[in-house]
């Protein structure tokens, strides 16, 4: 598993856990910790989650005896 796949990993676990909070709190951790939904760092981080849960559909399409 290379650098990027562990960082889109962490990345969609970070999204997933907020998109949690939200669904069962009501609380954005990411709008709370970046200035809003409309904040520019949040809407970077929200960016950044998006891309790598796009990258991590990859992953369910790799062959697991593959080596670096």
């Amino acid at each position: 598993m290379s650098i990027l796949d562990r960082i889109a990993l962490v990345l969609t676990v970070i999204g997933g856990i907020n998109w949690g909070l939200v669904g069962i709190f009501q609380f954005d951790l990411v709008a709370f910790l970046f200035g809003g939904q409309t904040a520019v760092a949040s809407r970077i981080v929200y960016t950044l989650v998006g891309i790598a849960a796009l990258w991590c559909i990859s992953l369910l399409f790799r062959d697991g005896r593959e080596t670096e």
